[in-house]
């Protein structure tokens, strides 16, 4: 499988049947301006929670492509009355398959411990992060998280082979507890996001890299565009 990487937390888990876009936040980061949005065709649309810089392109990308948009209950409405077409909410708890071009990923949404309000302002419900399963191997997109609890019951039940992790704090976990949630996960392939985009989130990538490092994991920190191919 590959994992394409359009910045800031925005992902898309690619096995070649399938292409599944999560959190889309690319026009408006200037970090991705090389991204053409309009040449996206995800086959399904995952979104975490309702912040604008994880929502902002679904909408278009969404309607350009046909694609079904899943989120928590409250954003997968929202997104439902501003007219996107094909939507399924959903809350932590949920699990599902999704099927395309002789692929099947199995999808479990997993609760994080942040904040979720629509860009207009109203209550976004609650925040998420999904497990991915695609031919053995389990991808977990953690959306935003404080280091929680969650990471103790997902490492023991699912173990993933890769977590994508924020780590550049203010809002969300920093890369210094990165290795506590190694630990939790079970996991030592971290692929950082939710760093660099804005000021309160930047971080030193070297002493970052080093902290993981010297904690016995690997810290991949992809540059815009790039592909990455897992397992790593």
């Amino acid at each position: 499988m590959k994992l394409h990487y359009y910045g800031h937390s925005c992902f898309a888990l690619d096995t070649g049947g399938l292409f599944v876009l999560v959190d889309p936040f690319i026009q408006q980061n200037e970090a991705a301006s090389s991204v053409d949005v309009s040449s996206l065709r995800p086959s399904q649309i995952l979104l975490t929670h309702g912040h604008e810089d994880h929502v902002a392109d679904a909408e278009v990308i969404a309607n350009q492509s046909d694609a079904e948009l899943i989120a928590p209950y409250e954003v997968a409405s929202w997104f439902s009355s501003k007219g996107v077409k094909h939507v399924r909410p959903i809350n932590p708890g949920a699990t599902f398959s999704l099927t395309g071009g002789g692929d099947t990923v199995e999808v479990r949404c997993v609760g994080a411990s942040h904040s979720s309000t629509l860009p207009d302002g109203s209550p976004g419900g609650v925040a998420t992060g999904y497990l991915l399963e695609c031919c053995g191997t389990r991808v977990y997109h953690a959306g935003d998280t404080a280091l929680t609890p969650e990471f103790d019951l997902i490492g023991r039940l699912w173990s993933p082979d890769v977590a994508i992790l924020p780590i550049g704090g203010t809002f969300t976990m920093s890369y210094a507890e990165v290795p506590a949630a190694m630990d939790m996960l079970d996991c030592r392939h971290v692929v950082g996001m939710h760093y660099d985009t804005f000021p309160p989130i930047a971080i030193d990538t070297a002493e970052a890299t080093r902290t993981v490092e010297a904690a016995g994991g690997q810290l991949h920190l992809p540059g815009i565009s790039e592909v990455l191919d897992i397992p790593f």
